[in-house]
């Protein structure tokens, strides 16, 4: 028996010991109510013996990524927690780190995908991956579009405060097409109904010929500073494909909030 088969027991009893720990860590962080896990919810919810939560639980409380409360004794998520979570948010570039799901995105919708930022009264393009095909929608990383015509703007407007509105519509809101909103009342309105279905659409409003799919992307503090799209021409995304487009937008959208930190009630579902 060589070296590193006598260890090999032991290598993976520890990786089951260490998953289990990181399950029990994932559990108490998945807690909403704030009250806490005694050992006993916890050993029945994860179907793991009390000795062994209490064995696994030690190191967790060691290293603070569990606190034990001295009054009720039950467990909460602890404070090295939030060191490492602003540690990764810190290190987090949307134009750079999120790249991977405009691929994926792309990939399934077949249609170009833009991740964009917020310049009020416009919109900046921070990155794209263009279709496939040879027919795509002609955009570029850099360039500026108006947030009230475009569906990645109103889903940022849609989420602004009332100053943000208001410097939008100040800036003007001429037609650029024959579908554009151009009135105080019927963007007030769009943006009602974009904050009630969680999606917006720019169904031909900012260049003849395209339309274009977006969702809203929030950060650590539930703000909308970007917005995802799918975009392409009206031949190949006519409404009735909207309905296709809109899981696979939001659901990109959501991954991203939530790689973002954002708040479970800002990122929406899983994708």
């Amino acid at each position: 028996m060589t070296a590193s088969d006598s260890g090999a027991p032991a290598q993976r009893n520890n990786s089951a010991s260490l998953r289990k720990a990181l399950s029990i860590l994932l559990h108490i962080g998945g807690e909403t109510d704030g009250d806490g896990f005694t050992l006993t919810r916890l050993s029945e919810e994860l179907g793991i013996n009390k000795s062994t939560v209490v064995r696994l639980l030690q190191p967790l409380l060691e290293t603070h990524f569990v606190e034990q409360n001295e009054s009720t004794g039950v467990y909460q998520l602890g404070w090295q927690n939030a060191q490492l979570g602003q540690a990764y948010l810190a290190g987090v570039r949307v134009d750079l780190d999120m790249h991977q799901i405009l691929v994926e995105l792309t990939r399934r919708s077949g249609e170009t995908s833009h991740l964009v930022r917020a310049a009020s009264p416009s919109v900046v393009y921070i990155d794209k991956v263009d279709s496939p095909h040879a027919v795509r929608m002609v955009s570029r990383v850099g360039n500026s579009q108006p947030m009230y015509s475009t569906s990645v703007g109103k889903c940022i407007l849609a989420h602004a405060d009332e100053s943000t509105l208001q410097a939008v519509l100040a800036a003007g809101m001429p037609r650029r097409t024959p579908t554009t909103i151009t009135t105080e009342a019927g963007m007030r309105a769009e943006l009602q109904r974009i904050r009630e279905q969680g999606w917006a659409i720019d169904d031909v409003e900012n260049e003849d010929g395209i339309r274009c799919v977006a969702a809203p992307v929030f950060d650590a503090d539930g703000r909308c500073q970007h917005a995802i799209s799918a975009s392409g021409p009206v031949s190949r995304v006519p409404r009735d494909r909207v309905p296709q487009l809109v899981p696979l937008v939001t659901g990109a959208a959501a991954e991203i909030s939530r790689r973002m930190g954002a708040p479970s009630t800002a990122a929406g579902g899983p994708v």
